[in-house]
């Protein structure tokens, strides 16, 4: 199934969204990769606020190259997403709704988008290039001193993505294994 959705994340375009439906998201997300998440739980840990509001939003895990002339941001392709799986949790359960990466989550990850009725996807890793034509806008937000790792806020228009684990426990990765056994 293909499906138009906004972000941040409204409940009622979601709640019908199941692993191996192909999604394109257009509104505002954030990008965050392992530097980035370390420090907002250092926040956390400190009792200090987030640099973004996590309610409903997604996260995008990428850090991209640089932009070239013309251009809003360059190559903007997903990272290996078990690598903020230690931190992920926590955020969901404070309200953020999606995440978008590439590759396989632990349990606790499956288990916290289970649990806040949230979303896994995973953007097509090695089409950097083409994912970048779906950003309109990007500015950092926070963390400038990081870099390509910096909190980033995306405009987005039609960014393709697949759900890979839903609100209802299912995987993709390992529905499509059985498939395939088949």
């Amino acid at each position: 199934m293909n499906k138009h959705i906004q972000a941040p994340l409204i409940e009622e375009e979601i709640c019908d969204l199941r692993a191996g439906d192909y999604v394109y998201i257009s509104g505002v997300i954030y990008t965050a990769r392992d530097a980035a998440h370390k420090r907002m739980q250092d926040a956390l840990d400190q009792g200090q606020e987030l640099p973004i509001d996590l309610e409903d939003n997604v996260i995008y895990y990428m850090g991209p190259s640089p932009a070239r002339e013309g251009r809003v941001i360059g190559s903007a392709g997903p990272t290996t997403a078990s690598r903020m799986d230690k931190y992920a949790p926590k955020l969901m359960d404070l309200g953020l709704k999606g995440m978008i990466g590439k590759g396989k989550r632990t349990k606790e990850v499956l288990d916290s988008v289970v649990r806040n009725k949230g979303l896994y996807f995973a953007a097509v890793g090695g089409a950097g290039a083409l994912l970048s034509k779906c950003i309109k806008e990007a500015e950092v937000i926070a963390y400038d001193d990081l870099g390509t790792e910096a909190i980033r806020k995306l405009t987005v228009e039609n960014l393709p993505v697949i759900v890979i684990a839903d609100r209802e426990g299912n995987n993709l990765y390992e529905t499509a294994i059985k498939q395939y056994a088949k």
